[in-house]
């Protein structure tokens, strides 16, 4: 997770790392490093007085990640944002790539003692940080977007910090809990049954090639370790079903859906916190592998009741591949 990166890309924009160490992170349950490389893009002026926007990466997203080309004539997200800027399809502004992520896959962006205090970190510790040095951000001057759990992270982020961002946006964010993760479980339940159980599963994960039903497994013990921890438990959390029936244990699940947005919204001052934003940007798509296009249709409705202005957007397609999506959101979240 530390690592040294430097290179210019279009506009003579430098895309590099931010070396950090945390002190909120200290000791966490996972023993997960505290010093970390957080991929920046900074125009080529430099960043003082620009608007900082905070990207969030998805489940399994990670620093090397966002740095890493898939294919030689593909486009990395910093890259795309760094030539639409250059053409003046985006407006200025230093963007930041948290690194959040777990031994488990990803952090959610919350605090848990599960995994550790990663939005302390994040808004306490890490951005002040990037805005002392490079001179951005500020009040008014904090964007922030993030896609699948990283869109999840943005939207709660702006209903737990009130008025520390000026705008959201949350591509194919989670949503919809009863039916995004409860579609997951049997899956999850499969993959642990096949490695002798999910403490097996975790011990061998190392020298696995993840499939579909190890992601599966390994993720739900990552939300598992965010939404239920469980200290004195073998695994550190309480699993949201029982291994060997794979009967759904209510009482626990019932601290996931506590997590959703979906409930969430119910609580005045979460609602209250997105109506300061000047933008709320929503989309999904309309096939999303993981229903997320449901849970958004139910939180749309729920943001028209309770008078939450937001921009929704339904397109065509599903989950993956959605790079272009910001193409949209930022210029519109950086124009206020």
């Amino acid at each position: 997770m530390e690592f040294d990166y430097r290179r210019e890309v279009a506009g003579g924009a430098t895309l590099a790392t931010f070396l950090f160490t945390s002190e909120v992170l200290a000791d966490n349950a996972l023993g997960d490093p505290v010093r970390r490389s957080h991929p920046m893009l900074v125009p080529a002026g430099g960043g003082v007085g620009l608007p900082l926007a905070v990207m969030l990466v998805g489940y399994t997203g990670f620093n090397h990640k966002v740095l890493s080309k898939s294919s030689m004539w593909a486009e990395t997200l910093p890259e795309r944002i760094a030539r639409c800027t250059a053409e003046g399809a985006i407006p200025p502004a230093v963007y930041l790539w948290p690194s959040c992520e777990t031994r488990l896959g990803g952090s959610q962006y919350m605090n848990s003692p599960g995994t550790g205090r990663y939005e302390d970190f994040l808004i306490d510790e890490l951005i002040p940080a990037v805005e002392a040095e490079f001179g951005c951000g500020g009040e008014g001057r904090r964007v922030i977007a993030g896609k699948s759990s990283g869109g999840y992270g943005a939207l709660r982020l702006a209903m737990q910090r009130p008025g520390y961002f000026s705008s959201a946006a949350s591509h194919c964010g989670d949503i919809g809990f009863d039916m995004s993760h409860l579609r997951g479980f049997a899956d999850a339940l499969t993959c642990w049954e096949k490695y002798g159980g999910p403490e097996s599963f975790l011990e061998k994960l190392p020298t696995l090639k993840l499939g579909y039903s190890e992601h599966a497994g390994i993720e739900c013990l990552a939300m598992a370790s965010c939404y239920s921890p469980n200290p004195t438990a073998p695994l550190g959390v309480d699993l949201p079903m029982d291994p060997a029936t794979g009967e759904v244990r209510e009482e626990v699940f019932a601290r996931w859906l506590s997590n959703d947005p979906l409930q969430m919204i119910e609580e005045p001052a979460c609602a209250e916190a997105l109506r300061q934003l000047g933008l709320l940007w929503l989309d999904a798509g309309h096939t999303d592998e993981f229903a997320l296009q449901w849970g958004l249709k139910r939180f749309s409705k729920r943001l028209t009741e309770l008078q939450v202005p937001a921009e929704v957007e339904f397109y065509p397609g599903g989950h993956f591949d959605t790079d272009h999506r910001y193409e949209l959101s930022l210029p519109l979240l950086l124009a206020l």
